[in-house]
């Protein structure tokens, strides 16, 4: 998975599993960039987490 495929999963703009759409969702978790794209994303991230789809750890943690 790559950020460009991820996003346009997410965008329904390419037709996935569920699976394969939790797996993008997960992908800009894990790399932040839910949080760095336009509102939507993030509210659905975090949304996503909360309903236990996705899980969201803090990476900056992990480089200390």
């Amino acid at each position: 998975m790559d950020a460009p495929l991820a996003i346009q999963i997410c965008e329904q703009l390419v037709m996935a599993e569920h699976d394969e759409e939790v797996e993008a969702w997960q992908y800009l978790i894990d790399t932040g960039l839910a949080w760095q794209l336009q509102g939507w994303y993030g509210r659905t991230a975090q949304r996503l987490i909360n309903e236990g789809y996705c899980t969201y750890t803090d990476r900056a943690d992990e480089r200390v």
